[in-house]
């Protein structure tokens, strides 16, 4: 019994994330062998290689990570964006504080 008030969640309990995790590797690990079993009707050659898709799906997410971090560059505003902002509205309007 805990002593103080503070709400259990379900993953703050390490036992819980253990069990989540191996229920998630076991289904990894079934989907990948499905792959090898399963009969797919491709439509390109490459398409018919066993693991085709999750790698095709890791190399897209990696790709997009990058494409993100690159956007980041120019699309990036200063931390203090906003406060500038909320500062010349405010000496716009005579340098009074109501809104």
């Amino acid at each position: 019994m805990r002593m103080n008030s503070e709400k259990q969640y379900f993953f703050d309990n390490p036992e819980n994330i253990r069990v989540v995790l191996r229920i998630f590797y076991a289904i990894c690990i079934l989907l990948v062998s499905l792959d090898f079993v399963v009969h797919r009707h491709t439509e390109f050659r490459w398409e018919g290689l066993p693991g085709f898709y999750p790698v095709y799906g890791f190399v897209g997410c990696v790709i997009l990570v990058f494409v993100a971090k690159w956007m980041r560059t120019f699309l990036m505003r200063p931390p203090d964006y906003y406060d500038r902002t909320e500062l010349r509205e405010d000496a716009a309007r005579g340098g009074r504080g109501d809104g």
